[in-house]
């Protein structure tokens, strides 16, 4: 009896001591740290921002890698991957004063120029946009810091400067220094109104299979922290605009889960 008593006792003790394992493997598991992109430096910023905006981990962790749980142009870093398809330049990340990138060439007579790879797809883009009697024309590409640095100041001539911000880049910060970003129209309507225009559906459709994709879409303004654009696009390369057509992201979501990981 005292033997059968002990056996009882002891699975009960192994029983006992297997779900205390149990419960303590689970409160050590980090949601956070199963995702690739994960940085371990922000461990603690991805807790605050979790339990502010109640995400899913996934999207606190891209969220808070982007930058997004503060204020622009607070913690800003030194671009990455200069002079490649996939810089990201936003409030966030700056180029210096001095860089200007590799293989610019003239669009126009008007002094407008683009990397030489970007600009190559884009005339295929537009021709191919032309035999469906669509025009596609560049106004604005390449940019260097003093020239953003004179647009910004004339603009802060006629708006406060928290609005501005919703819609021109700070010197060092703006994409177009890249030189990977075009503003287009279609040499007939007003850019600010080329979401009304037949070339702006055909962009919606094709424009990544030419690697370029829209840069500030409608409804994504926290993210890319300006407001629509429908008239500015990114040169990334064909693979990757096709995958953030397909995935129907931003650049800073895509960049911060397949990039900067």
């Amino acid at each position: 009896m005292k033997k059968k008593l002990f056996i009882i006792l002891f699975l009960i003790i192994i029983i006992s001591l297997s779900f205390l394992l149990k419960k303590n493997t689970k409160k050590e598991i980090n949601p956070f740290q199963e995702f690739p992109f994960y940085k371990e430096h922000l461990q603690q910023e991805y807790e605050e921002y979790q339990k502010q905006n109640n995400y899913s981990f996934k999207k606190t962790v891209i969220n808070v890698n982007i930058g997004i749980n503060k204020p622009f142009y607070t913690n800003s870093s030194p671009a990455k991957y200069l002079n490649t398809n996939y810089i990201l330049v936003n409030k966030y990340n700056y180029l210096s004063k001095d860089y200007i990138p590799n293989n610019l060439v003239n669009v126009n007579s008007s002094g407008i120029r683009l990397v030489k790879e970007a600009y190559d797809s884009f005339k295929d883009m537009a021709n191919n946009a032309k035999k469906e009697n669509l025009n596609l024309r560049i106004i604005s590409a390449y940019r260097s810091f003093e020239y953003q640095n004179n647009l910004y100041n004339k603009y802060l001539q006629k708006d406060p400067q928290d609005k501005v911000d919703t819609y021109s880049a700070r010197p060092g910060y703006s994409e177009h220094q890249t030189g990977l970003s075009i503003d287009i129209d279609n040499k007939n309507i007003d850019y600010n109104k080329f979401h009304l225009t037949k070339e702006y559906t055909w962009m919606q459709n094709n424009a990544y299979k030419y690697g370029f994709i829209l840069r500030y879409p409608l409804g994504k303004e926290v993210i890319t922290g300006y407001q629509y654009e429908s008239w500015h696009y990114r040169y990334v390369g064909k693979k990757i605009a096709k995958e953030i057509h397909d995935l129907n992201t931003t650049f800073e979501e895509y960049y911060y889960e397949f990039i900067d990981i």
